[in-house]
């Protein structure tokens, strides 16, 4: 189809386009195909100067996947993945971004993106049965389709500490990082926070800095990345299997390139368990809770034992007897989300690296040259807060997005979110999320080709039934919530609010602590997806409208 504008005697026109798609990172840049492939016109607003999503904003040093390179990646195309060379087994930000700029330019997709573009908000009108989307720089288009690609990870938590306006040194927040290259060299410098981004910027600064201090509330179990570069016989070995690396991510429970360890915890003696968890260790990654036990999140048993086991990995690699013990956590592993880094533990042997822990004492405020904790003060001429994200309901909850009679989703979600599938709502007709809450909490991209693939059949449907709305029915909302508990239930995940996991909502004060993510396995969700669309699509609510073509939209609109 082609672009339409909308005009109305008297008042300058509005663009119109079948779909308006906010982000460009792995779902934005996806969508924007299926539109593509599907003859819609699409118009995609972007932040930030190119494409890239979470892998644009957050080039801290040290940034990188902690997912394999072949299992991060768009499945679409098996083109792509033929002409692209990854070079690690755990890409760094840059390579990632710069994949999206290939497959983007490949593509021919950039002509429908407009960058440097952030979306102030989008309203619905139920009369003419359009979305009106409006930018911070007061540009106005209209859409039939609002997909929102925002991801995960857009709203940091901003650094509210007292006296942080009197700092006379440098501070950044990572997801904000700046282009500009920051210089460490012989500086000293606080990192606040110790989860993956902490972790990631801890190891690469510390090569350079005079001295490096991380302020811990709750440690984490850190995974060893094992990171390697790709030679030329891998590489040819990945592509050649392609697909075959496609269904192994659809079938594993988190969607990683990995098959599941078949072997519950009492399958086996001591030594046997022992040496399951030395080779999950030496795997690196994620493969030390899928590749060991297959019931580790869920048996109380196994997954104590996995924990006692990584503490002693703790113990016997940071030196320091009292540092060793204060980065050991003492709950189940998976409560949060556990980072992957390369000689995160080793760190804390260098001279120049030190951990306070803030637990018990809190940050009391920063200082004009540092940091006060209690009676104890530290000079900086660096901070980095690393505090985390008001994460997955976050990025649209801080849009103003109005559904039908001008309800907000801020107010739909004010207890949680609810949604079916994790793509459609009710009350906002037409519009699709992407990678939003109540999604797998898995790997992205395979999550990303599932629910575009859904929404280009769901539109399919649309046109050849000649519905022009659509959106879930209330009651498949209500169920897909109520799923959400029962699932997590099932898992030891079931507590990780008390560790204030930031996928249950718990690491933000006041904000409502709801399970945000589908527990049940990747897989499972997969199959749920393609239930629904191959029964025709039982559980959403159609709607015939008069023609968008036929109503004239006014610049107030």
């Amino acid at each position: 189809m082609n672009n339409k504008e909308q005009t109305q005697d008297n008042t300058l026109p509005l663009k119109h386009y079948d779909s308006v798609i906010i982000g460009a990172g792995f779902g934005g840049i996806r969508a924007a195909y299926e539109m593509q492939k599907k003859g819609l016109s699409s118009r995609l607003f972007e932040a930030g100067s190119d494409v890239g999503g979470t892998w644009y904003w957050n080039r801290y040093p040290g940034a990188r996947t902690d997912t394999e390179s072949w299992g991060y990646c768009f499945f679409f195309s098996q083109e792509l993945n033929e002409e692209w060379d990854w070079d690690e087994r755990m890409p760094t930000w840059d390579q990632v971004q710069k994949y999206m700029v290939y497959a983007v330019d490949r593509l021919d997709l950039r002509k429908n993106m407009q960058f440097n573009t952030r979306v102030q908000s989008a309203h619905y009108d139920e009369a003419n049965n359009l979305w009106t989307v409006t930018t911070q720089q007061g540009e106005s288009v209209t859409c039939q389709y609002l997909i929102s690609a925002v991801g995960w990870f857009e709203e940091p938590c901003k650094p509210a500490f007292k006296g942080i306006d009197n700092f006379k040194g440098e501070w950044y927040v990572p997801s904000r990082w700046p282009k500009e290259p920051v210089d460490f060299a012989g500086k000293k410098v606080g990192i606040i926070g110790s989860g993956s981004t902490a972790v990631q910027i801890l190891t690469s600064v510390a090569h350079t800095a005079e001295h490096v201090t991380m302020f811990q509330r709750t440690p984490n179990y850190v995974m060893p990345g094992r990171n390697y570069p790709v030679d030329k016989f891998e590489k040819q070995f990945k592509k050649k299997n392609f697909q075959a690396i496609i269904e192994q991510t659809r079938k594993q429970v988190y969607a990683f390139p990995m098959v599941d360890s078949t072997i519950a915890y009492d399958d086996v003696d001591e030594a046997e368990r022992q040496r399951i968890l030395e080779a999950g260790w030496e795997a690196g990654g994620f493969r030390f809770i899928f590749e060991t036990f297959s019931d580790i999140t869920v048996n109380e048993k196994a997954n104590e034992a996995a924990c006692e086991f990584f503490r002693n990995k703790i113990r016997s690699i940071v030196k320091d007897p009292a540092t060793a013990e204060l980065l050991c956590p003492d709950y189940y592993i998976a409560l949060k989300r556990p980072p992957v880094s390369n000689f995160y533990y080793e760190s804390f042997n260098r001279p120049n690296v030190s951990l306070v822990d803030v637990s018990k004492t809190a940050i009391d405020e920063i200082l004009p040259n540092g940091v006060k904790v209690g009676d104890s003060e530290y000079d900086f001429d660096i901070l980095v807060f690393a505090m985390g994200f008001d994460a997955v309901t976050g990025p649209l909850m801080n849009l103003d997005v109005r559904g039908r009679n001008g309800l907000t989703i801020k107010e739909k979600w004010q207890d949680g979110p609810h949604t079916h599938l994790g793509i459609v709502m009710d009350d906002f007709p037409n519009m699709f999320i992407i990678t939003g809450p109540q999604t797998p909490f898995s790997n992205v991209p395979p999550v990303v080709e599932s629910s575009v693939t859904w929404i280009g059949q769901l539109i399919s449907h649309m046109k050849q039934e000649g519905y022009d709305s659509v959106e879930g029915s209330p009651q498949a909302v209500a169920e897909w919530t109520t799923l959400m508990k029962t699932l997590v239930d099932q898992t030891l995940m079931r507590d990780s609010a008390s560790q204030r996991a930031w996928f249950m909502g718990a690491n933000i004060p006041g904000k409502p602590h709801a399970v945000l993510f589908y527990f049940g396995g990747a897989g499972a969700y997969f199959d749920e997806v393609d239930k629904e669309a191959d029964a025709g699509f039982p559980s959403l609510v159609f709607s015939k409208a008069s023609a968008v073509s036929s109503k004239t939209i006014s610049r107030s609109a």
